[in-house]
């Protein structure tokens, strides 16, 4: 709602930058009605642009540019919305591109510096009770905004205080003259489990109050699972999925596969020629991988490197150059093109974790916990951690920067749907468009 006043009022100083005179009330309804249908397209811009999304750090170091580069986007759809529909009596050329300057800097300022005065509200006081890099995470980043409703007023780390302190604490918090009213706690930890019957009898003491486990409060805000926090039981009960989801998901997969497969067909003679042209070596290339069950497929893909050396890296890094074509079609994803066909056949989808050279899925599935959890479902073209995660090893062997691209797996493991699918291939296409390529 905020953006949408935002919008209004750039557009009313716009006119009056435009005209150098306040705007009269039948210029700006003209001006108005028109831009009403682009306000709400713009509003889904700022959606596919993750600025509804939390405000981690990284977001907010790059809000500004976040905010034009949308901004940008918008002014676009607008003057071609203007260009194919012009039936309201203006031209706003000129308008446009002011209002590209004049809106972005409100909406900047808006957020960044009056959307914050909304929530002086009192933040909930919690104590969190963890071990580990865990909570070390947790406080950073809660402290660091305050954005978020709750701050951390007791930290307790149960392998440095024990059992005995860990109970003390947790009643001092249920007693009746304490302002705490949030508990964020690793319910699987067994000085945890000790101090539960406490934190049971707080929920009669308080009227407000809340228990939080602390692996679902990780996920709230980072968007992916803590790997410490990891056991068997939690990956078994994240097997399944609805029935109508695996159906539906894989009508798409069939329907938008074949589509897309055949009219990507008409590139396929340019990017072979360019190929060729480049060093005149082979336009394809095939690659066994790790799918579904850690059954072997083989994709095909169009050739982007200098040979195919099939991920058998010395060292953990290939020896391969990507060429001058391969840096365009890598950027654009169109060495990914004949992969629509193993979507087509099943092999893949359009969503999921990307699949592994079978070398690297041993190593990683000898030093990774967890890791061959990720192959519980059907491996894809695109993925939430491709989204959330752009420090992934590409090819090459890391085992810490893996564990936290497994971390976002894990977590599309857990929460896949058919709408975090349709949130991804939007996001993908953007990046793809706009921002980092591959």
């Amino acid at each position: 709602m905020g953006d949408l006043v935002i919008f209004s009022a750039a557009l009313w100083l716009t006119l009056g930058v435009r005209y150098l005179s306040v705007p009269s009330y039948e210029v700006f309804w003209q001006h108005f009605l028109p831009f009403i249908p682009l306000f709400f397209v713009w509003v889904f811009m700022f959606f596919l642009a993750g600025l509804y999304g939390r405000y981690t750090r990284i977001l907010r170091a790059h809000l500004s540019e976040t905010i034009l580069y949308a901004q940008t986007v918008n002014v676009g759809i607008a003057a071609l919305f203007f260009f194919l529909i012009p039936y309201f009596g203006i031209a706003p050329k000129t308008i446009l591109a002011i209002y590209l300057l004049i809106s972005s800097g409100l909406i900047f300022a808006w957020r960044v510096y009056m959307f914050p005065i909304l929530h002086l509200t009192r933040r909930a006081r919690a104590v969190l009770i963890g071990t580990g890099s865990v909570i070390h995470e947790l406080v950073e980043e809660v402290e660091a905004d305050t954005r978020y409703p709750f701050s951390f007023e007791t930290v307790i780390d149960t392998k440095e205080v024990g059992m005995h302190e860990t109970i003390q604490q947790v009643v001092r918090a249920s007693d009746g003259m304490s302002d705490i009213t949030m508990i964020v706690a690793d319910s699987s930890d067994k000085v945890i489990n000790s101090a539960l019957p406490i934190v049971y009898d707080l929920a009669f003491r308080k009227e407000n109050f809340v228990f939080v486990d602390l692996g679902q409060l990780y996920q709230d805000v980072f968007d992916r699972v803590s790997l410490p926090l990891m056991h068997y039981n939690w990956v078994l009960g994240n097997l399944s999925s609805s029935p109508a989801y695996d159906i539906v998901k894989r009508t798409i997969d069939i329907f938008v596969g074949i589509c897309m497969g055949v009219v990507s067909l008409l590139v396929y003679p340019f990017v072979a020629l360019a190929i060729k042209l480049d060093d005149g070596g082979a336009i394809f290339i095939t690659q066994e991988r790790i799918g579904k069950f850690q059954k072997k497929i083989q994709i095909v893909k169009f050739r982007s490197m200098s040979g195919n050396d099939n991920g058998n890296y010395e060292n953990g890094k290939t020896k391969l150059v990507v060429t001058r074509v391969g840096k365009v079609i890598r950027r654009l994803r169109i060495d990914e093109l004949p992969q629509i066909w193993n979507i087509v056949r099943g092999d893949l989808s359009f969503v999921g974790p990307r699949p592994e050279l079978p070398n690297l899925v041993n190593q990683y599935n000898s030093k990774i916990p967890y890791y061959d959890a990720r192959h519980l479902i059907t491996p894809g073209l695109t993925g939430w951690a491709q989204l959330k995660h752009d420090t992934h090893p590409h090819g090459g062997t890391e085992v810490d920067e893996t564990k936290t691209k497994l971390s976002y797996d894990l977590f599309y493991l857990k929460n896949r749907s058919l709408f975090l699918d349709l949130y991804i291939m939007f996001q993908t296409a953007r990046i793809v468009l706009f921002e980092r390529g591959s």
